[in-house]
């Protein structure tokens, strides 16, 4: 799935291309990417609008359009959205037989279509059909994300910050960097490789962290986030930035998927459990396993 670090990625990659442009039209290719609302209705909504930004919310993507409106998008397991230009079509099929009158394989899993102003398109492209967008007003935006955490890269996700939502919780670490009402982007990939870096184990009760701990793990989320950005994001699958093009993340894990291979740091072999139903990898020997951290006691009371 697309974390923070991928749709990142591709808000810095089509802001640039798009911002200022008209959608000149809409085509809504699966009235699931859009549901309820009617796929005709979306079109001729949309259709005719100026684009004004692109930003992120967490892992959502946020296409700002005038007339205080946002066009939220949402990539979830396998969506990618890439920037289309004239005849060369973006073909990431590796060597894979396209079908007739495919101009690439992304085409093949087409949900929706905006044909810019200056001729070139934006696709929206998911094999599984997980991905969703709905057209909200400027000004319900806030509620609409209230459920969502804070931004890592904001001056908010500080380790006191991080200290309050881990207060009391006995849930495991990665389960807990995975709540997207704690800290917003996080997800299976970059939970695997911050708390390598901070390390601290898997299954470590999220409530028995202590100050250095949280200080750790705040600084190693950021790191692990930032590298994931730098590297153009990780294509393990089905995603591509929004050129087409592969990231090269899944060059640099430390840990992730790296199950039997040698820790970067002890040479220590490479652990794959399951927490949470996630595929999770860490070092035994580097990661500690912290401790539930003893409720204190309430004193007695005296007898009267």
């Amino acid at each position: 799935m697309p974390e923070l670090p991928e749709v990142e990625t591709v808000c810095r990659q089509l802001e640039p291309e798009i911002e200022g442009r008209r959608i000149a039209r809409l085509e809504v290719l699966d009235p699931r990417w859009c549901r309820p609302m009617p796929v005709a209705m979306l079109e001729r909504a949309v259709e005719g609008s100026q684009i004004q930004g692109l930003g992120r919310r967490g892992k959502y993507l946020l296409l700002v359009l005038e007339g205080e409106r946002t066009l939220v998008m949402h990539l979830r397991m396998t969506g990618n959205l890439v920037l289309v230009e004239g005849e060369s079509k973006l073909d990431p099929s590796e060597g894979r037989r396209l079908y007739e009158n495919e101009r690439s394989v992304s085409e093949r899993h087409l949900r929706a279509r905006f044909g810019l102003d200056d001729s070139r398109e934006l696709w929206f492209t998911d094999p599984r059909r997980f991905g969703e967008a709905f057209l909200i007003d400027d000004a319900d935006l806030d509620e609409r994300f209230v459920k969502l955490g804070v931004e890592p890269f904001s001056e908010q996700f500080t380790a006191e910050a991080l200290g309050k939502m881990a207060a009391g919780r006995t849930v495991p670490l990665k389960s807990f960097l995975l709540d997207q009402s704690g800290v917003a982007g996080v997800g299976n990939i970059y939970a695997d490789e911050a708390l390598f870096r901070a390390r601290l184990h898997p299954l470590s009760p999220a409530g028995s962290m202590k100050p250095e701990h949280l200080e750790a793990l705040r600084d190693a989320v950021v790191a692990a986030l930032a590298a994931g950005i730098d590297g153009g994001g990780a294509s393990i699958d089905d995603y591509r930035d929004g050129r087409g093009e592969k990231g090269t993340m899944q060059d640099e894990f430390l840990v992730h998927t790296r199950e039997g291979e040698p820790c970067p740091e002890c040479g220590g072999s490479i652990v794959r459990i399951v927490v949470s139903g996630r595929s999770t990898y860490y070092c035994p020997s580097c990661q500690v396993r912290l401790r539930r951290r003893p409720r204190k006691r309430r004193p007695a009371r005296r007898s009267p």
